[in-house]
């Protein structure tokens, strides 16, 4: 299982910019990739952003072009960075490794909060 530690969130305004973080550890063999999911109340958590080992990036199409995600790989961090920040991206967010044939690890969730 994979160990993963965020950093990051918080408060910020519309139209603010924010960066998370995520390190992750432990038995990383068979990863297909990592990425970021959203959660907001009453709703299930929802990748948004996801970047494989082989180097492909995909969105969903909200964020497209406002987020950002990096894969540091001799640093074992992903990192999001939020542009263009909006009402609609307040919630948790969780960085999380995908592996083959079960379910991903998550991180502990981070709260992002965007004021109008």
């Amino acid at each position: 299982q994979v160990q993963l530690v965020e950093s990051g969130g918080g408060v910020v305004q519309a139209g603010a910019s924010m960066t998370l973080s995520c390190i992750f550890s432990g038995n990383m063999d068979g990863l297909r990739g990592m990425g970021y999911s959203h959660k907001t109340p009453g709703r299930q958590r929802e990748s948004i952003a996801f970047v494989s080992t082989r180097g492909s990036i995909t969105y969903k199409s909200t964020v497209k072009g406002r987020f950002t995600i990096a894969r540091d790989v001799d640093k074992n961090m992903v990192t999001l960075q939020m542009d263009n920040l909006k009402q609609e991206d307040t919630g948790l967010y969780y960085c999380y490794a995908l592996f083959p044939g079960r379910s991903p690890d998550y991180g502990q969730g981070t709260q992002v909060t965007v004021s109008a």
